[in-house]
This record gives structure tokens, sequence and C-alpha cells, in this order.
């Protein structure tokens, strides 16, 4: 199987998935909460059994989901290649009801996003990439998309997090030139909002897990952006120039990053 049937493959599982949560979200539901407090709906544990349950009828790769992340470091240090998949990333916004939660599966190899499909099923919106580069569907129509590096002279447009805003942030904001523009978004949207060229920066000062970037990282990386590990100087946080990598260590939390055109 090609990349790019196993990616079209990846796709269909996502918008499966993406069904599976619009049934739940339509109705009401219930939430609960996991160890670490975080919130869990029926939406994410019907999304992780059909996403898994998939990807395992396709390939022998081990799979790293947030709904099972208890597999231990001692095991997944010996993984080249594996699957890493968010089945509802943005439970929070799906919470709320404002349609920016997306369905994040990853491929990784050797450290490295190389096949990544993320898909909003409120917005129709799903975006993904191959060894073509990176793309966005949206209404029934597939284009490529790029990140647009700013350009002196631009408005400097930045994205953050709906549920998450960190003081630092404002720090980030003024070690940029010019003006600068706020973008809110939730989950990994907010990643491909910097892919597809709609913002140049998304600063991250706060706690993330793996799964929730992988597969967006790879359509950033396709797209031709980065996303590099920020490290803290006496001017505050800065692009430390060392990309973002995966289970290379036991904890599955990111540091702080930068994701740039």
């Amino acid at each position: 199987m090609s990349i790019q049937e196993l990616t079209q493959q990846v796709v269909n599982i996502a918008l499966s998935a993406g069904d599976a949560i619009m049934d739940i979200y339509e109705q009401d539901f219930s939430v609960y909460e996991k160890q670490d407090a975080s919130p869990l709906t029926d939406a994410d544990l019907a999304a992780h059994n059909i996403i898994v349950n998939a990807l395992a009828s396709y390939s022998d790769y081990p799979i790293l989901s947030e709904e099972s992340a208890d597999i231990p470091w001692e095991e997944r240090q010996k993984w080249s290649t594996y699957w890493l998949v968010d089945p509802l990333d943005g439970t929070k916004e799906f919470i709320k009801k404002n349609g920016e939660f997306t369905v994040n599966i990853a491929l990784i190899d050797k450290g490295v996003p190389v096949l990544g499909v993320v898909y909003a099923p409120v917005l129709h919106k799903c975006y993904f990439c191959d060894s073509d580069g990176a793309f966005k569907i949206e209404t029934n129509t597939c284009k490529p998309i790029a990140a647009k590096p700013w350009q002196e002279g631009e408005v400097c447009k930045v994205v953050g997090s709906r549920s998450h805003q960190s003081p630092e942030i404002q720090g980030f904001l003024e070690t940029l030139p010019g003006e600068t523009e706020m973008l809110s978004m939730g989950s990994s949207l907010k990643l491909c909002l910097v892919a597809e060229g709609k913002a140049h920066y998304y600063p991250r000062l706060g706690p993330t897990s793996e799964w929730d970037t992988g597969a967006a990282h790879a359509i950033v990386l396709a797209a031709g952006g980065r996303v590099n590990i920020l490290e803290q100087s006496s001017e505050g946080y800065v692009d430390s120039g060392t990309p973002l990598q995966y289970n290379q260590k036991e904890s599955v939390l990111n540091p702080y990053f930068l994701v740039s055109a």
C-alpha cells in the first residue's frame, strides 16, 4: 500500500470516527472526569474504538491513543513506527458545543510525524498530508495548502487557544515585529491555521500531550512550516531551532513549542 493509499484509508477512518462523535454531539451526553481531572465523554470512547479497530485491520504498527495511554515506557521505547491518536481533541470545545474539536490520527516514524489527518466534523473540514504535500478538504473540494511566512509590513497573525490563555503569551507577542493580531481557535486546528497560511505563528506556552499535536504537526511540516521547541531566555521564550519529537521520553507531555511558517 502506497503512502497515498494509506493516507486515504486514514482519512476514511477519521470521517467514520467523526460520524460517531456527531451522533453523540447532537444528543444529551454524559461527561466523566479522568484521573488527571480532564473531561471525558462517550464520544471520546466511541471514536477511540472505531479508530483503533480500523487501524489494527490495516497495519501491524502499535497504537498509542489518549484513551489507551497506559502503555509502559519499557514497551513504548522499543517502537520505531507507531500510530498516535487523539480520538477527540478539544473535549472542552465539544462540551461547550462550539464545534472547534477534531479527530487526530498521526503516523510517527523515528520520532517524526510523517502522516497526519485532522478532521473537524462540525466544521466539515479535513486536513491531511502525504508525500505529495498538505491538503484541506472542505465542501467536497480538496485543495493543496501551504504555510505563508510573515513578510515585513504585514500584520503578524498569531493563533492562540480559546480554553487556555497564558500570561507568557503577551511577552512572546512583544518580541514580534510590527503590529500583531490574535486569532482564537480550539484543539489542533490552531496548528492547521499556520499550515494553511491563515496565521504566521502559534506559540504554545501551556501543557499539551503528544497526541494533541502529532497529526497537525505532520500537516504543518508537509505545508512547509516548522514546529520547534521553545526555550526560555532572559528575553522570554525563543525558538530553540530544535524540532519537536515524539516518543523520545517516558512522559508524553510536550515541552513548550512554536509553530511557525
